[in-house]
């Protein structure tokens, strides 16, 4: 320690600080070919540090080694320190300071702080037999997990050590309005126990942080309020109580601290007394909020130890590896986490655990996958998870590899087979579907006929002048359906069969007439009869016509049509007649437009010659015909 073979290699630390103290500056760094603790935090301080208790080491030395030395999970860990161009460089675990997060903390994240806080010194007092002597908000920091860490170690020493002489030597460094005016009087009587030092300083700690809340979430709040005003109010230090006691006041031992300390001491529990804890635990976290239990708990409910467990993956984690989704009610054995919530603090640590080269592992996270892929984003799923997916598809678990791609499989859906599979791809298949333009026509054709005559309108010797004037109204000029092309695909649907049965159907005489009209004959009760819908389409113009021209007729004898419904099943039952009408029916022809027009320049006209008698035998005699002079050429036309 202290020397530059100590520096980390490749540690990227920022020039901006964080936070100035008085012998410090506090930066963030990043150790980019670290596996682990890749984000660190680096104190920064003088080689030289002129005052009465620095003579041999500088504060920030003093500090570094008593973080070296007091290993508690409660505390600031210690990673490598070193000096370099007379500066002096302390690294520990990635914190801020909690003079800047306090502030937004709920009550329950304040009692669990405390809590860790509390341990912490007990640790020092129990087990160290030290004083921590500056127990205050500048020297307590804040981890990303949200755990409180203890620091500040610049002033701790062994009770041994810890006299009048020290504490007056250090009094004008330390935070003032934690010092017991008596601590000289106090530090000199054998009968005080010298951690009335740190006593006294927790509890201005807990008042300074607590003083502005008020919540219901925690039982014996105000209680433990009480007590601290109590005890800094007390002139005898002898009433005071030891914080080792303090640890079972009702305010540390509701259900969320006693969660966090089942799980921090999880090593040393049973079988059984695992099975009980988590088959109940996910019921208890939903009495507290979403936010204080991923921010304290996420780290701990996520460990090697949990993920492992047989009860705690078969009852809690299928729902902390899954988010609410938006608009959904959940039940009560639903999500434990909003989608926010979920990004902000599990997706993080999910990506963590992805680097984690233990099968059983992998097949948990891959379980649930489907449930939490759409939290990490497009950038964090292509450089974080699927490599690692990639090496799973190596292994020679089979039931890994398959879980694998099944994993894979779903982010095809979000990054897209070029990314996922890589390499050349070309079509392969084609889609074999039948088209359906063609049957979209002829339903619009057979949709069109029945607008004529209405579906299961059934044929009858008369028509029903009533309906005459709707079916002027119908635009019957229908244009035929463009024949198929050459290699088209034959689509053997019901309309395509009916289709050509009716096109097979020949009508004669058809165009060789003037006119056509159908009458119905009466007395057709006993013979079979044809649908409407079997009607051919290029006929239904034709038989409108001669629908109006029957309809005439019958409004002028003044005779109604009958209303009953005959069914026809033969096209042979029609009977069609051949009647002569005075105007000849005019084709419609569709390309009349198209036609070109040629039009010559000059015009002969030629008279018309009468008809001559034919009594030549043969078209080759040539018959000479007698004409006046006068009807030829004369002299004067020459001129």
């Amino acid at each position: 320690m202290g020397n530059d073979q100590s520096q980390l290699s490749g540690i990227d630390i920022e020039d901006k600080a964080v936070e100035i103290a008085d012998y410090w500056s506090q930066h963030s760094a990043n150790l980019p070919k670290a596996k682990q603790l890749s984000n660190l935090t680096v104190f920064i301080g003088e080689l030289f540090v002129s005052g009465p208790l620095w003579s041999v080491q500088t504060p920030l030395e003093k500090c570094s080694k008593n973080l070296m030395i007091y290993r508690h999970p409660c505390i600031l860990k210690y990673i490598s320190s070193w000096s370099k161009s007379s500066k002096f460089y302390l690294a520990v675990e990635h914190v801020k300071p909690l003079s800047h997060e306090y502030s937004s903390l709920n009550t329950l994240q304040l009692c669990l702080g405390l809590h860790s806080i509390l341990k912490a010194i007990c640790f020092l007092h129990e087990k160290a037999t030290a004083s921590h002597n500056n127990v205050c908000l500048s020297s307590v920091y804040v981890t990303d997990n949200g755990n409180w860490k203890l620091g500040g170690m610049e002033f701790a020493c062994k009770y041994n050590d810890l006299s009048k002489e020290f504490l007056i030597k250090s009094k004008p460094n330390r935070y003032s309005a934690a010092l017991d005016v008596n601590e000289e009087e106090y530090i000199q009587r054998a009968d005080v126990s010298k951690e009335f030092v740190d006593t006294y300083a927790f509890f201005v700690l807990a008042s300074e942080l607590l003083k502005s809340h008020i919540s219901n979430e925690i039982p014996s709040l105000e209680d433990f309020k009480s007590l601290c005003q109590c005890t800094l109010g007390t002139v005898n230090v002898t009433e005071r109580p030891k914080l080792s006691d303090l640890l079972h006041h009702p305010f540390f031992n509701h259900d969320f601290i006693m969660i966090h300390s089942f799980l921090v001491e999880l090593p040393l529990k049973s079988d059984e007394e695992k099975s009980v804890f988590f088959s109940n635990l996910s019921s208890i976290l939903k009495q507290f909020n979403e936010s204080a239990i991923a921010s304290q708990l996420s780290g701990l409910l996520l460990s090697r130890m949990v993920l492992l467990n047989a009860a705690a993956q078969s009852e809690l984690l299928p729902r902390i590896l899954c988010f609410k989704q938006d608009r959904v009610c959940v039940s009560e054995s639903g999500p434990l986490f909003s989608d926010k919530t979920f990004k902000k603090y599990i997706s993080p640590r999910l990506l963590e655990i992805f680097c984690v080269r233990d099968a059983q592992i992998r097949l948990l996270l891959l379980k649930h996958f489907e449930n939490y892929i759409y939290a990490f984003s497009e950038e964090e799923l292509q450089s974080y998870i699927l490599p690692e997916l990639l090496v799973g598809i190596k292994d020679t678990n089979d039931v890994l590899v398959s879980v694998t791609l099944q994993a894979l499989s779903k982010l095809v859906l979000i990054l897209g087979a070029n990314i996922v599979i890589g390499g050349k791809r070309a079509k392969l298949f084609t889609d074999g579907r039948p088209t359906t333009h063609s049957i979209h026509k002829l339903r619009q054709n057979s949709k069109q006929v029945s607008s004529i005559v209405p579906e299961q309108t059934l044929v009858g010797p008369e028509i029903n002048t009533s309906t005459i004037p709707q079916l002027d109204q119908i635009s019957i000029n229908i244009l035929p359906e463009r024949q198929r092309p050459d290699g088209e695909e034959v689509d053997n649907s019901a309309d395509d069969i009916e289709q050509s049965v009716d096109e097979e159907l020949e009508w004669e005489d058809w165009e060789a007439h003037e006119n056509i009209s159908v009458q119905y004959t009466e007395n057709r009760s006993d013979r079979d009869f044809l649908p409407v819908e079997h009607v051919n389409d290029k006929i239904s113009g034709e038989i409108l016509n001669s629908i109006k021209s029957n309809s005439k007729l019958d409004n002028s004898s003044g005779t109604l049509a009958s209303k009953e419904k005959i069914f026809i099943h033969d096209i042979d039952e029609l009977d069609i007649k051949n009647q002569r009408n005075t105007r000849p029916t005019e084709d419609i022809d569709f390309f009349q437009d198209m036609e070109p027009e040629i039009k010559s320049s000059t015009k002969f006209v030629i008279e018309s010659e009468p008809e001559k008698e034919k009594n030549s035998t043969s078209k080759l005699n040539l018959v000479v015909s007698e004409c006046d002079q006068e009807d030829g050429w004369g002299e004067e036309d020459w001129g």
